[in-house]
């Protein structure tokens, strides 16, 4: 029982916070379709923490529209790695790379609790980790770009990944510079909670006491909702025990019951600039059924939004060619396995949006 509950855990970090584990763009003016490129490492100062981020660029002294890419939930890092998964060919990095390549100076970063200074920045973030933070390290990201001479500061998009999206829709609400558009990769489209349950009881489904552990889930759920200190229940694995207790340390508050209490669809109708919401039906995260018609509901009426649903991309837009009744929790534990690659139909797709945005 508790290996099948360390998949479920797996399935879900996605939307956890817990960090106890620790066709062809038309970029811009006189830019060939594809070009050498180049990366550079810069960090900025967040009061007493230090973001640190890789700029990756066409090697040329031209301007450029630009991309920040934003990370999903937990300590995924700048290029999409987590050490709660093996392997180190992360999904932001090939596509910064690709997308250099097509003209497009992009910049990814490393959220403060994870990177090379996740241990030097965590003392100061105990108790100050908020949906606002998240969106103060994305609006430092933008403010490295604007700074550069090589950047048009009004061709600047995002492409955000899980969690990350919702970072990038409350910035796109709350911040004075607009991205010129939005690519919401994965996102989801039911309320947090309930999407973290349905991931959970998908898990435990098979065993003979399902229906038992999840309604002691819901109530440890329940308690944490209602700003009650953990009491772990002896009747439940203790993996589900762990997973509630770690949503209560003070590192992850007060930013998990943000979370929880979140219904991320209605961010998607607060927004008049373009977007792309991206679900792939290998996605054992979020479904492109339950989870995009809620966000096509929520888009209804707004010609500014528009969905992908590749056929073969999983929730890191990687390549699957497996039937999705065959993928399971395990699976996303060869997310960044050295021989998966991006999927070419989701990177056509991206391509010829922002080529779109860019005529």
């Amino acid at each position: 029982m508790n290996k099948l509950l360390n998949l479920a855990l797996v399935i879900m970090m996605v939307f956890i916070v817990t960090v106890t584990g620790f066709g062809c763009t038309k970029p811009s003016t006189n830019t060939p379709a594809s070009t050498k490129t180049v990366s550079e490492n810069i960090t900025w100062q967040m009061d007493e923490t230090v973001v640190a981020a890789t700029i990756t660029r066409p090697d040329d002294k031209a301007v450029h529209p630009a991309i920040v890419f934003v990370a999903g939930s937990g300590p995924t890092d700048r290029d999409w790695n987590s050490p709660l998964l093996p392997g180190t060919n992360g999904s932001a990095k090939l596509l910064a790379e690709e997308l250099a390549q097509s003209g497009f100076v992009t910049i990814r970063y490393d959220k403060r609790v994870t990177g090379p200074n996740a241990q030097k920045n965590l003392p100061y973030l105990t108790g100050k980790i908020s949906m606002a933070s998240h969106v103060d390290e994305l609006a430092g990201a933008v403010d490295a770009l604007l700074a550069r001479q090589d950047v048009n500061p009004d061709q600047i998009f995002v492409l955000a990944n899980s969690e990350g999206t919702i970072h990038a829709l409350n910035y796109q609400s709350t911040r004075e510079h607009k991205f010129a558009g939005l690519i919401l990769d994965g996102m989801p489209g039911r309320d947090m909670a309930g999407l973290i349950h349905a991931q959970l009881e998908a898990q435990v489904a098979a065993l003979p006491n399902a229906k038992e552990i999840m309604t002691g889930y819901d109530k440890l759920m329940a308690d944490f909702l209602a700003g009650k200190p953990f009491a772990a229940d002896p009747a439940l694995p203790d993996g589900i025990n762990n997973l509630v207790q770690g949503f209560h340390m003070p590192v992850n508050l007060p930013f998990a019951r943000e979370l929880f209490s979140l219904d991320p669809a209605p961010l998607l109708g607060k927004i008049a600039e373009p977007a792309l919401v991206i679900i792939g039906k290998k996605d054992i995260q979020v479904d492109y059924q339950l989870d995009g018609a809620p966000l096509e509901l929520a888009a209804k009426g707004h010609a500014n939004v528009s969905f992908a649903y590749p056929e073969n991309a999983n929730h890191v837009l990687k390549y699957e060619p497996r039937p999705r009744s065959a993928l399971t929790s395990a699976d996303a534990l060869t997310y960044n396995a050295a021989d998966r690659v991006l999927d070419t139909e989701t990177l056509g797709i991206i391509k010829d949006w922002l080529a779109e945005r860019l005529k």
